[in-house]
């Protein structure tokens, strides 16, 4: 049996398990810049609050209704999401993270899995202050299912077990085709038009239909809802062959340094999210737009090939400013950037080239280093002089809470 936990409203819980206050108020939690709801509390949800949402949209039902808001906290929702699995990892023998706030779980051997789904539920929220739910069934597609009963419906008490052919039906049938994992919006319309309607309606279809409409993936998941596992555990951490890191600023960039302060910022980024797959790159795309709609509308950008495959900062920094000279125009008011590494490949694929002069071998060990003290102490803190901190200064974050967990001066303060 497979179990998909997930954490509830997981930016809005990190923020309540350090603000006992907010268990019953309504809370929303904001994008980069304070743009869009991105996370939302039951309550918030129950106001009609939408997801996506952008901000000046809702000001005035967050002020009748006295919404607490939240910017994006990436440091502490990021620690928070290490304890999290760091707890599970101690309570099954396997475990595959899916995403920052989902995770996996094999229960393969365990005899009372519903019973034993309740006490991982039960230790995680004691130990984090996070609060989960878990979705138990055969196959990692049907616990996705299983997990969303679990979530919907309170009588479930966080658990749903899905180990019978009646719940098997039951749960088939309340599915739509569109939320079922695995099924993109052009297959759920494809499917809806020839009278598919639910996941029950997809496990009817013969298998023939299924692979002549949808090819192998679509059969894979038709035999995922029917309760043969084959989605193997490499494909949930399929390497990205793109990385892109971007953002919009806050406030109009007009100073080349401080631009150039946030493309080596996102540039480091993007190289993070490139070492923690263990891949290199040998290619840097960047590019920067001023406000589309203003009268001097102005987008670029530049790809540059890297002399050899890398996954050091420095080096990488280093092409994207290369790139950012060639495209820069002064005295322009720059709204967005981005970087994005191309040519992707893992690691253990990159051949050593005779003529390069770098010790890629020391490279990486000092990376790998690097990378270990900001994962313990928050992002950022070890950075490269050229970031400076032109960056933080132009990201909106008017509702930003401390990170709790990483920095000793914003430690959660007790009064008794």
């Amino acid at each position: 049996m497979y179990a998909l936990i997930d954490c509830n409203n997981f930016f809005v819980s990190c923020e309540r398990a350090f603000n006992p206050a907010l268990r019953h108020r309504p809370v929303v939690v904001l994008s980069n810049n304070d743009g869009c709801v991105i996370s939302r509390s039951n309550e918030a949800k129950a106001l009609g609050i939408k997801m996506a949402v952008p901000f000046f949209q809702i000001r005035e039902l967050v002020e009748q209704h006295h919404v607490a808001v939240y910017s994006t906290n990436f440091t502490l929702y990021g620690d928070m999401s290490d304890r999290v699995m760091k707890t599970l990892s101690g309570l099954v023998p396997d475990i595959e993270i899916y995403s920052v706030d989902e995770a996996f779980l094999h229960l393969h051997g365990i005899e009372d899995v519903a019973s034993y789904s309740n006490h991982i539920v039960r230790t995680v929220t004691r130990n984090t202050g996070i609060s989960v739910s878990i979705g138990v069934a055969a196959t990692k597609t049907l616990g996705k299912i299983a997990n969303h009963f679990a979530k919907k419906y309170k009588a479930y008490n966080h658990v749903c077990v899905i180990d019978n052919e009646e719940k098997l039906v039951k749960a088939l049938q309340k599915t739509d085709i569109g939320d079922v994992w695995g099924i993109g919006r052009r297959h759920a319309k494809m499917l809806e038009y020839h009278g598919v309607k639910t996941a029950y309606d997809l496990t009817q279809k013969s298998r023939s239909w299924i692979r002549s409409k949808m090819t192998v993936i679509g059969e894979r998941t038709w035999l995922e809802l029917r309760g043969i596992a084959c989605i193997e555990k490499d494909e949930l951490q399929a390497k990205k062959k793109q990385i892109c890191t971007s953002r919009s600023f806050g406030q109009p960039i007009t100073e080349y340094n401080t631009l150039l302060e946030s493309i080596a910022s996102l540039a480091a980024l993007s190289v993070a999210k490139l070492r923690k797959q263990k891949s290199v790159t040998k290619a840097v795309y960047i590019f920067a737009h001023t406000n589309r709609f203003g009268e001097e509308a102005y987008k670029s950008s530049k790809v540059v090939p890297l002399s050899f495959y890398t996954s050091d900062t420095g080096e990488i920094v280093g092409y994207c400013r290369q790139a950012l000279d060639s495209i820069y125009v002064p005295h322009l008011e720059y709204k967005r950037a981005g970087v994005v590494l191309i040519d992707i490949i893992p690691e253990e694929y990159a051949l050593r080239d005779f003529f390069d002069e770098k010790d890629r071998d020391k490279q990486q060990r000092l990376n790998r280093v690097l990378d270990e003290i900001n994962k313990k102490n928050g992002r950022d803190a070890i950075k490269l002089a050229i970031q400076g901190d032109g960056y933080s200064k132009n990201i909106r974050q008017e509702h930003l809470s401390k990170r709790y967990t990483t920095n000793f001066d914003e430690i959660i303060e007790i009064k008794v």
